[in-house]
């Protein structure tokens, strides 16, 4: 699933919702507000059945080891039609007591299975969801983000690609991340996150080959060396020893931006 852009470069909207073009061809517009909402929902329903499980099994924990509900039945009935001097009978009084315990053991091992079953599904439905609407937050940032349109050489995907990996998305919101995990707060906002954007910006300038996937025109500030070396043709140049210590993105990024090697 990926978003539908224009021919401009802008993500496509339909109602007010960003449009997503699905792995099969089909375009649907991604409701995020509802998508949270239903997350929420699968929540609470994934909290009833598993209190309702925890329910089951302390209402039928006295009969466990009970096997047979069905000759439980008929034992009780027995013993209301015989005497009490008959009751002794100390066979029946054991076969009494084990048909109880294995009935109330069946019913508490059927509440449970099935609990857990729907839990499982709901759990698994609101992972999908969450996935969902990560992607959309994340994806979404990097198609619509004035940096990487202006600044970057390389296209948003690419972008993502690169750099993707660095945001999270908490409660909704996203969060920026440097290279060791910690947030990336803003430097104008103190303690609050740092916006995309500024996020992005942050990352770029702390990339060893950013000159490779910088504009000509857009290296500067945060110890950024410029837009990298440019043929005759206004093509990017790198030498061949720059080329040796360029890692696999750097390489593709310098690829996909027209660049060559030059010895």
């Amino acid at each position: 699933m990926k978003l539908k852009i224009d021919d401009k470069g802008n993500v496509v909207v339909q109602d007010g919702k960003p449009v997503y073009v699905l792995d099969d061809g089909r375009e649907v517009a991604h409701d995020a507000a509802g998508t949270v909402a239903t997350i929420s929902r699968l929540n609470g329903e994934a909290k009833a059945h598993r209190e309702a499980k925890e329910a089951a099994e302390a209402k039928y924990k006295p009969f466990e080891g009970i096997e047979d509900a069905e000759a439980a039945r008929k034992a009780l009935e027995t013993v209301r039609n015989i005497g009490d001097g008959q009751l002794v009978q100390a066979g029946k009084v054991q076969e009494i007591k084990d048909a109880a315990a294995a009935s109330a053991k069946q019913a508490v091992a059927d509440a449970t299975r099935a609990a857990e079953a729907r839990e499982k599904a709901l759990t698994e439905q609101n992972a999908k969801l969450n996935a969902d609407l990560n992607n959309h937050i994340i994806g979404g940032s990097f198609a619509s983000s004035k940096f990487i349109s202006e600044k970057l050489a390389i296209p948003a995907d690419i972008a993502q690609k690169f750099f993707g990996d660095r945001f999270k998305v908490d409660t909704g919101k996203l969060v920026p991340m440097d290279q060791n995990g910690n947030p990336i707060f803003s430097a104008t906002r103190h303690g609050e996150h740092a916006d995309f954007d500024e996020a992005i910006s942050v990352m770029v300038n702390a990339y060893p080959h950013r000159e490779m996937i910088l504009k000509g025109s857009g290296a500067s500030g945060g110890g950024a060396t410029g837009g990298g070396n440019e043929s005759a043709g206004g093509k990017k140049t790198a030498t061949r020893s720059q080329w040796d210590a360029m890692d696999q993105g750097a390489r593709m990024a310098h690829s996909k931006a027209g660049g060559v090697v030059v010895d």
